[in-house]
């Protein structure tokens, strides 16, 4: 069976490398993929897959002055492609690609399977809840069949669901990885506890929350230091938020004890240099870098909403904290830079979950399971 799977971005966000992980491990006896895009790092990497890749215009549609001649023009594009490669089935990626694909699927005559992997159509919480409930309930009754990739991303949903969490290839996360070369290359002592965070430079993420808590650590544990990995280049805001987190960590005291490494190709030599990793933002519909860091027998500390809840269990393999509750991180932080038995204990168990519950080979054979059943629904 041919799936054409469907994304809008030309950057590598948390959903286009679940994907591309996605691509890599399907078992091509069962399906085969290929990829409708709009060109850049994603189409690259699926090339270098062996995926065909089809270049399809998917312009931005909020605020657009064309929205209905660019969502009729790229759907015919999406439902060509579709009907030229014999495609059994659309799956869409994301929430712009769930827009065109259900449009095209309708053009084409075939079925459509919407992966959702935000809370909202947009990226942070819309001011007209309304009208996003509204469209996610067309989107859900328009897809034969709605994926999750989390228990709090279907909550958020009008429609029914199936919850498939995201996986990562646990065979390239080493936990014995040693960080000497990392903390050498940034400069950072080799005996300091070294606390980190790693995302998107984004106000959501929590990057400012994570300065504010590493201030209350450094006030009892001033040989800790602190690194944030992470850029947005696709962003121009992007860079006015990194003036205003330098501005942050120089007026909380931290100047000289903390890293910005800017956007890294592999996290992975930075958690092998960490003790353990901070998720201090807003909550998340999944957090592939939790799972990441787990994945590296480094636990994580982290507010207790979102999807977190469901990767972490509290005390077993990280702690959580109350949401916004930036005093409970920092004591939850220095506890396990305070007790090295623990932190181990907490990140042997956090790899241990990351096999048993995120590994992509499970993902993958949970996603296969579902195309038959979309196909004899459609019959």
């Amino acid at each position: 069976m041919i799936v054409l799977f469907v994304d809008h971005a030309s950057g590598l966000g948390g959903a286009e490398r679940s994907l591309l992980l996605l691509l890599a491990h399907l078992d091509r006896a069962v399906v085969q993929p290929e990829l409708a895009t709009v060109g850049g790092p994603v189409a690259d990497a699926a090339v270098a897959l062996g995926v065909p890749v089809h270049h399809v215009a998917m312009p931005r549609l909020r605020r657009s002055a064309t929205v209905g001649v660019d969502v009729w023009h790229g759907a015919n594009a999406l439902a060509d492609v579709a009907q030229r490669r014999g495609a059994g089935l659309i799956h869409a990626n994301t929430v712009r690609a769930a827009l065109y694909s259900a449009v095209a699927a309708r053009i084409a005559g075939i079925p459509w399977l919407w992966h959702m992997r935000d809370f909202w159509l947009s990226e942070t919480e819309p001011s007209h809840g309304g009208l996003d409930g509204m469209l996610k309930r067309l989107l859900g009754r328009s897809a034969l069949r709605v994926v999750a990739n989390s228990r709090a991303v279907a909550a958020h949903l009008p429609t029914a669901s199936t919850v498939i969490h995201n996986g990562i290839d646990l065979a390239t996360f080493d936990p014995s990885q040693e960080g000497c070369a990392f903390r050498q290359q940034w400069a950072i002592p080799p005996d300091a506890p070294l606390v980190g965070m790693v995302g998107r430079l984004r106000p959501w993420k929590g990057q400012d929350q994570f300065l504010r808590m590493g201030a209350r650590v450094a006030a009892r544990r001033p040989d800790a230091r602190f690194v944030i990995v992470g850029g947005n280049p696709l962003h121009e805001e992007a860079n006015r938020y990194t003036k205003e987190l330098r501005r942050l960590a120089e007026s909380v005291g931290l100047r000289d004890r903390l890293t910005f490494t800017g956007q890294l190709d592999d996290v992975r030599p930075a958690l092998a240099a960490m003790q353990l990793m901070v998720h201090a933002g807003q909550p998340e519909p999944f957090g592939l870098v939790t799972v990441e860091a787990m994945a590296m027998a480094k636990p994580v500390v982290a507010f207790r909403h979102g999807a977190t809840p469901e990767l972490i269990e509290d005390g077993i393999s990280g702690l959580l904290a109350a949401p916004n509750d930036g005093g409970a991180l920092a004591r939850h932080v220095l506890a396990l830079l305070n007790d090295d038995a623990q932190r181990e204990r907490l990140g042997r168990a956090a790899r241990a979950r990351a096999e048993r519950y995120f590994d992509i080979e499970r993902t993958v054979r949970e996603m296969e399971a579902l195309y038959p059943q979309i196909l004899e629904k459609k019959q």
